[in-house]
């Protein structure tokens, strides 16, 4: 073990150059760089691109939908318009935008996209991208953010509380756009990554600052990269160095993640399709009450009198972490996004949970906060074992860790899960068969004594064999729901084909046609 490694306060190895990298083997940083620098789209897989144009497509869905939120217009009045010609200041208020109403998509591991799609987009026409070449420099960001990320997975910090992603990925999509060499590359990482945002919980769930959390590691990375092109020198091993990020992010570091599998284990293939704007461990009971709503009359809704949400520790904790900042129409966006019983309350009102939820005059509706009033969470263990035997959140990342994950797991889940939940057996050599199951069962109970019930293991969605088959389907109908037109849709669906101009002019048109009114709640897009 190297002598400047430490042990966390679960007992477990941090710091350290880690498994595999001896001295006098090229640093993390090298070998990643040196893998994505040289990366070029006859390299990827086919199932590959078609994952990251639905990435696009969903981005894209996104940003509309942000563009037409109360919030989103408050964005652009601070920041600027993401048409605007400074090609970092639109990546900047971009990553704002899609991060602000909960609805963008993730990996194993991250909220990845603010940065590797959206700084791709800002740069579209400076760097003169066409459709192969910007889906590249996604793939490229996608690899580099999400095995970072996946590295530190086991520790305080996860989902879009782990800004250091955007720093990643944001050096990654820029200078593999530019084409750039790897020494560059970790020149860049090593300013971007030393002094990484820590957010805190209280203003990520209570306020609006959340909206910076992807916008301002963005802008730092972009401004890392040209510190790097001007010459400046960052750290080559600031990932595994003992005072480096995974020393300081993760609980039990695994620095192999970072390099393990470059151009077969494609992180890319282990996106969820983010459905509804809501928490990630939300989803499964929002498809739950969404199922019960067409059993339910609205006279039904003024008689419920219990709904249980039986549930994955997870879901809890989340849900837990949000309640202080719930105040009803007051509530700060994210805590709103976490809220088990206001999103569940959405669905059952009607059938979906979309943008509009999150705004006057949906969140000042006294009947979804009466409902939300009669939600019980229920701890599910049989649920909480689905979650952890998934590669998504955790149980890639618990695999990987191997006896140091166990004991990390029964430091923060405790004895009785660890003992009935197998996660033994070696990592994942692909992601072909990625799988993300955070389920949840819902019961309603009317007072004249009907008990209805619906479940569901895996939200639509998420990665998982349904996913793999139909997510540009799913993508297509979220941008038919942000008011894209078909014309546009169906010009996206074969962006790799599309010339620089091309790209250009259909990107521009995605984001400067109508948006939907704040009002519409339409009705589910699955």
């Amino acid at each position: 073990m190297d002598k400047a490694a430490g042990t966390n306060r679960h007992g477990t190895v941090v710091g350290g150059r880690g498994p595999g990298l001896a001295p006098g083997v090229p640093s993390l940083t090298r070998q990643l760089a040196e893998w994505s620098a040289g990366l070029r789209h006859a390299d990827l897989p086919a199932r590959i691109e078609e994952y990251a144009t639905s990435q696009v497509m969903s981005h894209l869905a996104v940003l509309r939908a942000s563009l037409a939120h109360p919030l989103g217009r408050k964005l652009v009045g601070a920041f600027g318009t993401p048409l605007m010609t400074d090609p970092c200041r639109a990546a900047q208020v971009m990553a704002a935008l899609s991060s602000c109403l909960y609805y963008e998509d993730s990996m194993y591991a991250g909220h990845v996209t603010h940065a590797s799609v959206g700084v791709p987009l800002a740069y579209r026409r400076a760097q003169r991208l066409n459709g192969r070449a910007l889906l590249t420099a996604v793939v490229a960001a996608n690899e580099c953010a999400a095995r970072v990320t996946a590295a530190c997975a086991l520790g305080p910090l996860r989902g879009q509380g782990t800004s250091y992603t955007q720093l990643v990925g944001a050096v990654a999509a820029r200078l593999h756009g530019a084409r750039v060499p790897a020494g560059l590359w970790t020149n860049a990482w090593g300013l971007a990554l030393a002094m990484p945002p820590w957010p805190l919980r209280r203003a990520l769930l209570g306020s609006e600052a959340k909206v910076l959390s992807a916008a301002t590691p963005v802008r730092t990375a972009l401004d890392a990269c040209d510190a790097a092109a001007a010459g400046l020198r960052g750290a080559e091993d600031i990932l595994e160095h003992p005072g480096g990020l995974l020393a300081k992010f993760s609980d039990v570091a695994s620095p192999e993640t970072v390099t393990a599998g470059l151009g077969t284990r494609w992180h890319t293939e282990t996106l969820t399709f983010k459905l509804n704007p809501a928490g990630a461990y939300v989803d499964a009971a929002v498809d739950c009450a969404s199922q019960l709503h067409a059993r339910l009359s609205p006279e039904d809704l003024h008689d419920i009198e219990e709904i249980v949400v039986s549930a994955a520790r997870l879901t809890i904790a989340m849900d837990q972490e949000g309640a202080p900042y719930v105040d009803r129409d007051r509530s700060a966006i994210m805590a709103l996004n976490v809220s088990v019983a206001y999103n569940v309350a959405t669905a059952l009102t009607t059938g979906a949970v979309v943008p509009a939820d999150l705004a006057e005059p949906a969140t000042a509706d006294r009947l979804r906060w009466s409902l939300a009033d009669r939600v019980r969470l229920e701890y599910d263990r049989g649920l909480s074992r689905e979650v952890l035997r998934g590669t998504a959140p955790l149980g890639e990342a618990l695999r990987q860790a191997g006896e140091n994950g166990k004991r990390w797991l029964v430091a923060v889940m405790g004895e009785g899960i660890t003992a009935t939940t197998d996660i033994a057996g070696p990592p994942s050599t692909t992601f072909q068969e990625a799988d993300k199951a955070v389920g949840a069962r819902l019961r309603v109970t009317l007072r004249d004594g009907r008990v209805l019930t619906a479940s569901c293991g895996r939200p639509k969605g998420a990665a998982g064999p349904e996913t793999r088959h139909g997510h540009r389907e799913l993508v297509r109908s979220k941008l038919a729901s942000s008011g894209t037109s078909t014309e546009v849709i169906d010009g996206l669906d074969r962006l790799a084909s599309l010339t620089t101009r091309q790209v250009d002019a259909l990107v521009t048109r995605a984001l400067s046609e109508p948006l939907p009114t704040p009002e519409a709640n339409p009705a589910s897009i699955r």
